[in-house]
């Protein structure tokens, strides 16, 4: 009963929200957002907690400012995913823009497949999503949501225009079949993980456990790993889509090395990005609850 309450409660908004023109739908995205801060003081805690670890120079005021952003761009993102069935190749270069984008068409025309290293940074279901609508579908690897009638309606949201899903449980199989068609693959790899699955590098100088398999992938099968990131930008008033160079592999023979080697690459080029979009990035999460052995929990 909870979770059809639950989806119910999700429709209701979802709908309300997709039925206003676009200024006002963010506006009301933001305000559900904030919402979301006033009322819930668990993520506020783990936010504030999360923030003192990684930016210890900076003041509890200045922690405050940027954890108030972070459920801005939660709740701007939440409108742009209502406003998902109005958005055309047409139109929704009023809502993002490419940038870099020769750098994936670079990268795809080596034939070996496309890895994008992502993160939960700005408004990362528009990435695929936008991708699509452009003729480039690819398959995007998440759990499935514990409210089954909440993670068919994502799924349906997320695969409009052609996105697949590639659920984490069919993970190494998944990833292996699409590389080796040549097609593109999103990976979000900024969430706390356990071992096996999970290696211990650093983010924010602290050691986090981090999935490896984007990298053991990418070593096995010479798959492009191409950083792609969708920020907002204040001045333009839209989103950028952002693709970076191809990354070069860490590569000494040794596989298990050279996989927490790429693996530490990749968790500094998305700490780079928070660095330079701290209000953007998904501070809320437990990123280091997983501990090395011996080290006290930090949560």
């Amino acid at each position: 009963m909870r979770q059809r309450i639950e989806y119910a409660l999700a429709w209701v908004i979802i709908k309300f929200i997709g039925a206003l023109p676009r200024p006002l739908a963010r506006a009301a995205g933001i305000s559900l957002g904030w919402i979301v801060y006033v009322l819930h003081v668990r993520l506020r805690r783990v936010g504030m907690h999360n923030l003192a670890l990684a930016f210890p120079e900076k003041s509890h005021h200045q922690r405050a400012k940027i954890l108030r952003g972070v459920f801005t761009s939660f709740g701007r993102q939440a409108a742009e995913v209502c406003l998902f069935p109005k958005y055309t190749r047409e139109n929704v270069n009023k809502v993002v823009v490419y940038d870099g984008f020769e750098n994936f068409e670079r990268a795809l025309a080596r034939g070996k497949g496309v890895l994008f290293l992502t993160a939960h940074m700005g408004a990362w279901e528009l990435s695929a999503f936008t991708h699509s609508l452009h003729g480039h579908p690819l398959h995007v690897v998440m759990r499935p949501l514990d409210n089954v009638y909440l993670d068919r309606l994502t799924r349906q949201y997320r695969t409009m225009h052609g996105n697949s899903m590639v659920d984490k449980d069919d993970f190494v199989r998944g990833l292996l079949s699409a590389m080796k068609a040549g097609e593109t693959v999103g990976i979000l790899m900024d969430t706390n993980m356990t071992p096996p699955q999970g290696v211990f590098v650093d983010f924010f100088g602290i050691p986090a456990c981090t999935a490896s398999g984007l990298a053991r992938i990418a070593l096995r099968t010479d798959a492009a790993v191409v950083p792609g990131f969708t920020i907002w930008d204040p001045a333009l008033r839209k989103y950028r889509l952002r693709f970076d160079p191809a990354i070069n592999l860490v590569r000494t023979g040794n596989d298990d090395a050279d996989a927490v080697a790429n693996t530490a690459l990749f968790t500094k080029v998305i700490e780079d990005y928070v660095r330079r979009y701290p209000d953007q990035w998904l501070w809320v999460h437990r990123r280091w609850k997983t501990r090395p052995e011996g080290q006290p929990p930090l949560y």
